[in-house]
């Protein structure tokens, strides 16, 4: 199976929320996660990264956001400079300016599901 290095932007410890549930279920199907995101804690053995810091993160396959568009603006700069293979714009996240500007950078976008397509096995 593929490793997909995956950033979780907008990585929470509650377990209600589906940014957890993405980390949980990208674990389970072996895919190294690096949570960010403005809530400390730990999830699945790895540490939150603090958004505001903008963390360095090299070798990202994906960024999956869990931060709806208004609260993206603040941060489009740093996800982009990810430079990850592609960004999953989760329900309720679909940006088009920002995918827009991905796509200018070469970087493929998905209006979908990160559960979903782990489910398919279409990650």
């Amino acid at each position: 199976m593929d490793k997909k290095k995956t950033v979780i932007i907008g990585a929470t410890p509650n377990p209600s929320r589906y940014a957890f549930l993405a980390a949980e279920r990208l674990t389970s199907h072996h895919h190294p996660i690096v949570p960010v995101g403005i809530k400390q804690g730990e999830i699945f053995g790895n540490q939150i990264l603090d958004l505001r810091e903008k963390p360095s993160v090299d070798e990202v396959d994906t960024v999956t956001l869990y931060l709806n568009p208004t609260n993206q603006r603040e941060w489009e700069e740093y996800i982009l400079s990810l430079q990850p293979r592609r960004i999953i714009f989760n329900p309720g996240t679909e940006n088009p300016e920002l995918s827009t500007k991905a796509t200018e950078q070469g970087i493929e976008t998905l209006n979908a599901c990160t559960l979903v397509l782990l489910s398919a096995s279409t990650f």
